[in-house]
């Protein structure tokens, strides 16, 4: 396996890395121990990074579990921020929180340090000055290793550079973001932005959260407990592009799941991608892709069926900046729009 340089860190990552989501047993595995072996496989095969989050249920625990007497190994990510209990001061990214959400990832995996630990949604409520003041506190501390950022406009990505450098605190050195054939408007901004700071970036969903695995087909039964969930998953507009697909990933002779993890991979501005696992089996069928390369002209062919920079209907769980979700940011007061037409 051929390691690569997460940004401008000097640390070395897999191509494939592990997303820890699927090993909380309340979403993914209920079995941890079979979790355990999936961990296990996956560091025997080779991948050396695992990324977890404190909002993923019990996942921390069972990562914490896998990784006794093979900590050393392991570049071993966590995220903090989004709620974790009913007490509107367990999220965000505060100061007051960030103190106590490290000390509880650090309980529940096990370790005396974290290699990377990220924001996982920028906080509006707080200076961003006062959370990257607290994360610099945390590395001199030597708790964290180097911090990261996830979901993040471009816009929001350079403003955080600048203000490290303004105020000599320690900069974001990772972006965690959506990118796969389906959503490829990371190609626009955030990608040429990373490139451009340095960052090394973490690619999540490079299966379209299950589109991309060829189980939804038109005319297929799709499984609607979890569409409910995964509206995507029954969107017209992403199934026409899966069935153009297919054909050519069997053209190509590849699973669709190899297609799309490689095509990520491709990327100049990728550091890892994270395979999102959750049984033995899962993990058996994409460590068959890790070593696949598409040629130029597969490439061509995706361009031509997603061009560059398009996303195919927003996700779900995208970042939506706060101008957008609330009304009240991209609407004048009533009183200052001159005379109100019904």
């Amino acid at each position: 396996m051929q390691y690569r340089t997460l940004g401008r860190t000097g640390i070395k990552v897999s191509p494939y890395a592990l997303g820890a989501l699927m090993f909380a047993t309340q979403v993914g595995n209920p079995d941890p121990a079979e979790s355990v072996k999936v961990i296990h496989k996956a560091l025997d095969a080779g991948l050396n990074l695992i990324d977890t989050s404190d909002v993923y249920g019990d996942s921390e625990e069972v990562v914490g579990r896998a990784l006794e007497g093979r900590r050393d190994t392991v570049v071993l990510a966590t995220k903090f921020g989004r709620p974790t209990g009913a007490d509107p001061n367990q999220q965000g990214a505060s100061r007051r929180w960030i103190m106590t959400a490290v000390e509880n990832s650090l309980r529940r995996l096990r370790t005396d340090h974290i290699d990377l630990y990220q924001l996982h949604k920028l906080d509006p409520d707080t200076d961003l000055e006062e959370t990257l003041s607290a994360l610099t506190d945390l590395i001199r501390a030597g708790k964290v290793r180097a911090i990261g950022s996830s979901n993040t406009p471009a816009v929001d990505i350079v403003d955080a550079q600048w203000l490290a450098e303004r105020r000599g605190l320690e900069r974001f050195r990772t972006e965690q973001l959506p990118y796969s054939i389906l959503n490829r408007g990371a190609e626009n901004d955030v990608l040429p932005a990373a490139q451009r700071y340095g960052l090394g970036t973490l690619v999540w969903g490079p299966l379209g959260q299950g589109m991309l695995t060829g189980r939804v087909r038109r005319g297929g039964t799709n499984d609607l407990s979890r569409a409910r969930f995964f509206r995507h998953l029954n969107d017209e507009r992403r199934i026409d592009v899966v069935e153009q697909l297919v054909p050519l990933a069997d053209e190509a002779g590849l699973p669709l799941t190899h297609l799309a993890m490689a095509f990520t991979v491709a990327h100049p501005g990728v550091s890892s991608t994270l395979l999102g696992v959750r049984t033995l089996e899962q993990l058996d069928d994409l460590l068959g892709g890790v070593d696949v390369a598409l040629s130029d002209d597969v490439l061509d062919r995706i361009d031509e069926i997603v061009p560059p920079g398009a996303d195919v209907t927003r996700l779900d769980q995208a970042y939506v900046a706060p101008p957008v979700a609330d009304p009240a940011l991209r609407r004048r007061p009533l009183g200052e729009r001159g005379t109100a037409k019904s």
